[in-house]
């Protein structure tokens, strides 16, 4: 009789336990199918970053949706594009959550999409051939998690807002007390550099003030496995011009005479780095230690080698690091872009008049990127040149055997928060408890966020959370969003907003 009762009550928990996670199940889609929907007509408004009437049209929505969530919100005027904020109704016995995302999206060239209107998402599916459309109504009676929603910010970085407010009404649903107060700002210049955001942070310091910030932006690890992420590169910038003749001449009547300056500039970045990609520039890589602690962590991530390097398709990569997340840890320097004369069809024979690179250079917390800037000019005097910020004069170009022009860019610092931090350890163990697994913890990521301004002013580490598919197409032609990434974008928001720290 005793076996017989243990056993009833065994299958009473575990049908208790199924139809809590039916329930659970049931919700999630229901809100994901909610979430296609608001997305849809979120993305069917245009949002280029370089348009202030996109800008507008956007937060007219958001301040809408933001509102019947019971949010209070308001627009924050900087010296560029508003910023707009948001926040549920403020409690302070609790600590408070700071989300950060941006509403602003790349530029489109509608040629070089599947689509006729990258602003109109369409629904794929995956086939051997590539992708199929198919149709909304599809959907009605069940979601398929490995289709995708295809559209300029679908995953940059309009779905992750979307995701943040389905999560909260599957939180109001449930009646859940929040244990934290929640702001949420969201930038309208994030694709062109954010300038205006330092000062705009410094002027709405209280009220942006939190214990912590979680960044919604980028993709999860490539291996799909949920990702949390302690910092990111900073950047800036350097543009080197050298120069020849004041006009391209005749190559067969100058060549040999008049000075090149395409080998001039090729000669002279030659000399910032060796054959095995370590920049040779006096002092770049001052200050960056790596104890074994942090190895640990950064071998941890399920990085694989050969996928990576054949998806680059290169044999071996650089040595500034013994692996890949390794690298990430030391500023880099890189040629964005060079050029010279014509090139192609267009090729002419001639000596040209000027040679210029374009430069950035990725800047990790140790290394502050007007140091390193003023080591790479240094560098470049010491190589024999006479350096200017101005296009130089005849004058200029009778005294000097060599000159060059260097152009700076501003500059985005880094972040990095402790690998430790208690508020961190939280969202790792949270995240753990709700998918099963540890999520993949990633030292510092390659990209660049404007964070810093908001760590810098407000004095709280900040943590980023990707939520869309690492194979997204951000910032390109036939962006996407893969429909599961939503169902895991809801869960994460969900799970956070209702777990209070230990």
């Amino acid at each position: 009789m005793r076996t017989k009762m243990k056993k009833f009550l065994t299958l009473l928990l575990f049908l208790s336990l199924y139809s809590a996670h039916s329930q659970d199940s049931v919700l999630i889609k229901s809100k994901v199918a909610n979430a296609i929907t608001e997305l849809r007509e979120f993305v069917a408004i245009p949002n280029d970053a370089l348009n202030a009437d996109d800008i507008d049209t956007n937060l007219y929505w958001l301040r809408k949706k933001f509102t019947e969530r019971g949010f209070n919100s308001t627009i924050l005027e900087t010296e560029g594009l508003p910023l707009f904020f948001a926040n549920l109704p403020i409690d302070d016995n609790k600590p408070t959550i700071l989300f950060y995302m941006h509403l602003d999206g790349q530029s489109v060239d509608v040629t070089k999409w599947d689509q006729s209107d990258p602003y109109k998402i369409e629904l794929k599916s995956k086939t051997e051939d590539g992708w199929k459309k198919e149709s909304f109504s599809d959907l009605t009676d069940d979601i398929n998690y490995d289709w995708r929603l295809f559209g300029r910010s679908t995953s940059d970085d309009k779905g992750p807002i979307v995701m943040f407010l389905n999560a909260i009404d599957a939180l109001k649903k449930d009646k859940v007390d929040l244990p934290y107060n929640v702001k949420v700002i969201l930038d309208s210049e994030e694709e062109k550099s954010s300038a205006p955001l330092p000062k705009a942070v410094r002027t709405y310091k209280d009220l942006l003030k939190a214990d912590f910030l979680v960044i919604n932006d980028g993709p999860v690890h490539v291996s799909g496995k949920p990702t949390i992420v302690y910092g990111c590169r900073g950047i800036t910038t350097l543009s080197i011009t050298t120069y020849g003749p004041i006009k391209p001449q005749h190559s067969g009547h100058y060549g040999n005479y008049a000075p090149n300056p395409g080998f001039q500039l090729a000669q002279l970045l030659a000399t910032m780095k060796d054959a095995d990609g370590r920049v040779l520039v006096k002092g770049y890589y001052d200050g960056i230690t790596l104890d074994e602690a942090t190895l640990e962590i950064l071998k941890s991530v399920p990085d694989n080698v050969e996928e990576i390097n054949t998806n680059l398709a290169i044999a071996n990569p650089e040595k500034v690091g013994s692996f890949y997340q390794e690298a990430l840890q030391y500023p880099s320097l890189n040629i964005r872009g060079l050029g010279s004369a014509w090139i192609g069809e267009k090729a002419r024979t001639i000596v040209p008049a000027t040679a210029t690179a374009e430069l950035d250079l990725r800047l990790v917390p140790e290394s502050d990127g007007t140091r390193l800037k003023n080591l790479v000019k240094d560098h470049i005097k010491n190589q024999g040149y006479h350096v200017m910020a101005t296009e130089p004069t005849k004058e200029d170009r009778l005294k000097y055997d060599r000159i060059v022009t260097i152009k700076e860019g501003s500059v985005t610092n880094a972040f990095r928060t402790d690998l430790n931090n208690p508020f961190g350890n939280s969202i790792v163990k949270t995240m753990e408890n709700k998918f099963g697994e540890k999520p993949v913890q990633i030292r510092i990521m390659g990209g660049t966020v404007p964070i810093s301004p908001f760590i810098n002013e407000l004095k709280i580490p900040a943590f980023i959370v990707p939520m869309v598919n690492p194979d997204n197409n951000q910032h390109s032609p036939n962006e996407n969003l893969k429909i599961g990434q939503i169902a895991y974008g809801i869960e994460t928001f969900y799970a956070i907003l209702s777990t209070s720290q230990e």
